[in-house]
C-alpha cells in the first residue's frame, strides 16, 4: 500500500538531485529546437510524495513542450527528448533512461548519506492545447519499432486543471482532500493492478476535479 514520504530531509535532497537533472534537460533541448519547462507532477510542492511499501520512490515530473519543430510529430519529439535526457544523464554519471509507453524512466540511485531509500525520475511529456487541455505523448509498442506508434492523447477531463489547483492550494482543508483522494486512489489502481493505466499523472487529475466539483457543489 501506498502511504507519504515524509523524511524532510531525503525529499529536499533527493529532490534537488532529480530537479536539477530535468531542469539540465531543459537547457539541452533547446539545442533540438524544443522549448519546454518542468513541473513536479503535484508531488514534492504539494506534499504527495507517495512511497509504495518499502520501495524505491519515483519523482513524476510533467515536461511541458512549447515550442518544437513540428509539434505533432509525437516520435520526433519522444525520441528526441530521450536523447537529449541520455546526454545529461551520461555527463551526471546515471546511466540511459528507459522508454516507457507514457513516460521515460531513470535508473535508481541513492544518497551517499542518511536515508538510502533508493529514488528515480519519471518524466511524462504534455502539451497544453488553446482549450487548456492536456495531452500525453503515448509511445505505444507493438514489438516491432517500425510499427511502433506515438501520438498525444488527451487526459481525461484535465481542462483547467492548473486553475483548479491555484483555487484549491489556497484552502489548507480543500488541500488535505486532495491528499487523501490523491493516496486512495493511488492505492485503488495498485489494487487493480491497474498502475500503468492510472499512473500518477491520471490519479492527480482525478484528485483535484474530486474535490474542486465538491467544493463548488457545497456552494451551490
Amino acid at each position: 500500500m501506498y502511504h507519504y514520504v515524509t523524511d524532510k530531509v531525503f525529499l529536499k535532497e533527493s529532490y534537488s538531485i532529480c530537479a536539477d537533472l530535468v531542469n539540465q534537460l531543459v537547457q539541452r533541448l533547446k539545442k533540438y529546437g524544443i522549448e519546454s519547462k518542468m513541473s513536479v507532477v503535484g508531488s514534492k510542492k504539494r506534499g504527495l510524495v507517495t512511497q509504495n511499501e518499502k520501495e524505491p520512490i519515483d519523482y513524476d515530473f510533467n515536461l511541458y513542450i512549447f515550442k518544437a519543430p513540428n509539434i505533432n510529430d509525437a516520435r520526433s519529439i519522444k525520441q528526441n527528448v530521450i536523447k537529449a535526457f541520455n546526454e545529461v544523464l551520461n555527463w551526471n554519471d546515471w546511466g540511459d533512461c528507459e522508454d516507457s509507453t507514457s513516460a521515460i524512466t531513470t535508473e535508481k540511485h541513492a544518497l551517499t548519506q542518511g536515508n538510502k531509500t533508493p529514488f528515480s525520475i519519471d518524466i511524462c511529456i504534455i502539451k497544453i492545447d488553446s482549450f487548456g487541455n492536456w495531452h500525453r505523448l503515448i509511445h505505444r509498442k507493438t514489438g516491432n519499432m517500425c510499427f511502433d506508434q506515438y501520438y498525444w492523447n488527451q487526459g481525461p477531463k484535465s481542462k483547467d486543471i492548473q486553475k483548479k489547483e491555484e483555487f484549491l492550494k489556497t484552502n489548507q482543508q480543500y488541500w488535505q482532500e486532495v491528499m487523501a483522494a490523491y493516496l486512495t486512489k493511488k492505492n485503488m489502481y495498485l489494487s487493480r493492478q491497474d498502475v500503468d493505466g492510472h499512473p500518477s499523472f491520471i490519479c492527480y487529475i482525478e484528485s483535484i476535479n474530486e474535490v474542486y466539483n465538491k467544493m463548488n457543489g457545497a456552494f451551490s
